[in-house]
């Protein structure tokens, strides 16, 4: 992030489809959570959804986790079995429904589009906005865009900050954060994710349409491997990015590593 004033160390450690934990300065988030191994299967509408490999780390590999950034509850392949037991007793931001539907967990707190709400996590305040997404019809998802205050501003005066995009296509309403936000990280869900026709994540070029149109900085992918509704892999979306011009802006996240991604 060449000439950023956005200091803070992040890094990102992926563990599979939408699930990674976003360490900042200390205080750790987790996206999504999902733990099943390779081979399992969930009935879902008309469709029988199988992942296909194992997590780049079990639930007992995990670090201390503050926080969850649930983009939505009631999709296995963003929340299964296993990553609901990690909700008890910690920090939950997801959609107003997926609250209702997980009660009575005290720490859950529901978000509708662009609500704002400030929490304390690990002894620090964060403000998290709910972004809209275009998901699966008639159920709700959200992204998150989360701020504290010593990520400091943008000569312009905008704070920085990191998003999270939970599962969506490329919708202009997005572009609003640029307002008030300069997105120093947006950690981006693709694949490109097709039911009956239907696409219901950004393929690469939606996914630079958004980064130019919010102006981010970097642009970390994740949710492109691992299922067989994904139709758009790691190569395909280079190629998206290289023709976008936004390949330089990319970072690659690696299976249970931890990225540094500044």
């Amino acid at each position: 992030m060449t000439g950023s004033t956005f200091k803070n160390k992040i890094s990102i450690t992926h563990i599979g489809t939408a699930t990674a934990i976003l360490d900042i300065d200390g205080v750790t988030f987790l996206t999504d959570p999902f733990f099943s191994p390779a081979g399992t299967t969930w009935p879902w509408e008309d469709h029988v959804l199988k992942v296909h490999n194992d997590p780049a780390l079990k639930m007992n590999e995990l670090p201390h986790i503050d926080a969850v950034l649930l983009s939505h509850e009631d999709h296995p392949d963003n929340l299964d079995e296993l990553g609901r037991q990690l909700l008890d007793g910690r920090h939950v931001v997801t959609t107003q429904e997926g609250a209702k539907n997980l009660a009575p967990r005290p720490n859950v707190i529901g978000f509708s589009d662009w609500q704002e709400t400030s929490i304390r996590i690990a002894g620090k305040v964060f403000n998290i906005t709910a972004t809209p997404c275009k998901h699966y019809p008639g159920h709700e998802c959200v992204g998150f865009i989360v701020h504290t205050e010593d990520f400091g501003v943008a000569p312009d005066g905008r704070s920085n900050a990191v998003y999270f995009s939970g599962d969506t296509v490329y919708i202009e309403d997005l572009a609003k954060m640029a307002g008030k936000y300069h997105i120093a990280v947006a950690l981006i869900n693709l694949g490109k994710a097709t039911f009956d026709d239907l696409q219901i994540t950004m393929c690469g070029s939606q996914a630079a349409r958004l980064f130019r149109d919010i102006k981010a900085d970097l642009l970390v992918p994740m949710h492109y491997e691992s299922w067989g509704h994904f139709t758009q892999n790691e190569n395909e979306l280079a190629k998206e990015f290289e023709t976008e011009g936004i390949l330089e802006h990319v970072r690659w996240l690696k299976p249970g590593k931890a990225v540094e991604i500044n």
